[in-house]
């Protein structure tokens, strides 16, 4: 059911993809087109322009002073004579031009109503997106809520306190004193918030540094645990050298002889175990003038191998630490997230026929999930002869013949003191069976 969900929202999805695709070929096009007739309607007005005639209105006003000295030069200096030149409009567009016009002008209506035609189209794709989520998967978690357990007000307290850690781990100590503020945490459980978080603060804020390519703090902490990490057998340290080591090559020949004296300083302690990889760094020097770019050792200068690096710094970090790397929030979101589908599926049959009363939500749920293997912390031990997982009030006990089966199971297998193994013939005395823990 989950994959034939999945499989239909893809389906809508690559249809909207693929008419986005053409969408955007389309407009490059009509809007190439239109540019092209814009410039066409550019030139026509020009041509106009030019054509254009100014006509020359001259109007010559004579002025004669009231006491005149020669009446024998009619255009003597006593007669001033002023001649005013007016524009006259632009010739008007011929036919021929303004048919180009309208041509060109409902052409780019056309391109533009098409467009907007075939965006109206795009947005009807996406909403069947949405209805196709709708269609196939369930937005009602209702079913499968305890809503009761945050009535409690030490469990609601435990869940601000996850909550804060997470932030915590993130760097944003701000948004964690904001939560405690607001939810009114104890100074105790606040405390414990930070110097829990503490030491993982400074891993995360090295592992944001060396995706951004900065090795000096991550360079730092590896040197204070370096004995550590060497009886761990980390490549953590070594890895964080060579990584310093082609940054400093990648840099060209202004930087051969920082390179050469880093060698020489930092992996001396290395030679025996790397041996090889050693020698195949030193080669590098080979294209320095060039660069490294078009060579074997671009590999190191590419976003894949300073992410992986980083992974690989938080992973050994961590373990050394002996902390989480995924925070207890994050652990559960990604846990629920998984069982969820299983859970909402269980809860239908249930509902249908008619068995919730099964379904007690306390301390177990009515099938077996399985989680990934990042999810799971501890051994878990399911008796053999119930096939129930053990908890804290059905604790698993060890016979004295060396089998192992629950204490309920012990109870009901029991007659008296006397307990015949169920895998063995061998009778024992029940209270001899002893508690274990994994």
């Amino acid at each position: 059911m989950d994959n034939e969900a999945c499989a239909s929202v893809e389906k809508e999805l690559d249809r909207v993809v693929t008419k986005l695709e053409q969408l955007h070929e389309n407009s490059a096009a009509e809007i190439g087109d239109i540019a092209s007739l814009m410039s066409e309607l550019v030139n026509v007005l020009g041509m106009a322009e030019k054509m254009g005639v100014n006509t020359l209105n001259t109007g010559t006003q004579m002025n004669a002073p009231a006491d005149t000295s020669s009446t024998d030069d009619p255009m003597g200096d006593g007669i001033n004579m002023q001649v005013e030149t007016e524009p006259a409009a632009p010739q008007r567009l011929n036919e021929s031009q303004m048919e180009r016009i309208r041509e060109a002008i409902a052409q780019c209506n056309d391109r533009v109503q098409k467009l907007s035609t075939e965006h109206r189209e795009l947005h009807g794709s996406v909403s069947k997106i949405g209805k196709a989520i709708d269609r196939n998967y369930s937005s009602d978690f209702s079913s499968t809520m305890r809503v009761d357990a945050l009535q409690d007000e030490e469990n609601l307290m435990l869940l601000n306190k996850a909550i804060a850690k997470h932030y915590c781990r993130q760097g944003m100590d701000e948004v964690a004193r904001t939560l405690i503020k607001e939810c009114k945490m104890s100074e105790d459980h606040a405390q414990d918030v930070f110097d829990s978080e503490r030491e993982f603060a400074e891993i995360y804020n090295i592992w944001i540094q060396i995706q951004k390519r900065e090795l000096a703090d991550a360079l730092k902490w590896v040197a204070r645990h370096s004995s550590q990490l060497m009886e761990r057998h980390s490549v953590i340290e070594f890895r964080l050298h060579r990584m310093r080591f082609m940054q400093l090559v990648s840099y060209g020949l202004k930087s051969q002889n920082e390179a050469i004296m880093y060698a020489r300083t930092n992996f001396q302690k290395f030679a025996v175990r790397y041996e090889h990889e050693i020698a195949n760094l030193m080669a590098s020097f080979i294209y320095l003038p060039g660069g490294l770019e078009n060579t074997p050792y671009r590999i190191f200068l590419s976003q894949e191998m300073w992410t992986e690096l980083s992974f690989t710094f938080l992973k050994d970090a961590c373990q050394l630490l002996g902390i989480s790397k995924n925070s207890a929030l994050s652990v559960v979101v990604n846990a629920g997230c998984t069982a969820l589908p299983a859970l909402l599926n269980i809860k239908q049959v249930m509902q249908s026929r008619q068995v919730l009363g099964m379904w007690n939500g306390c301390d177990e749920l009515p099938i077996e999930i399985d989680l990934q293997p990042e999810f799971r912390f501890h051994s878990i031990f399911a008796c053999p002869i119930l096939r129930q997982q053990t908890t804290e009030d059905n604790p698993p006990k060890k016979l004295t013949c060396g089998h192992v089966i629950s204490n309920d199971a012990l109870h009901k297998l029991s007659n008296g003191h006397i307990l015949k193994c169920p895998y063995c013939p061998v009778e024992q005395n029940a209270e001899e069976a002893v508690r274990i823990y994994f």
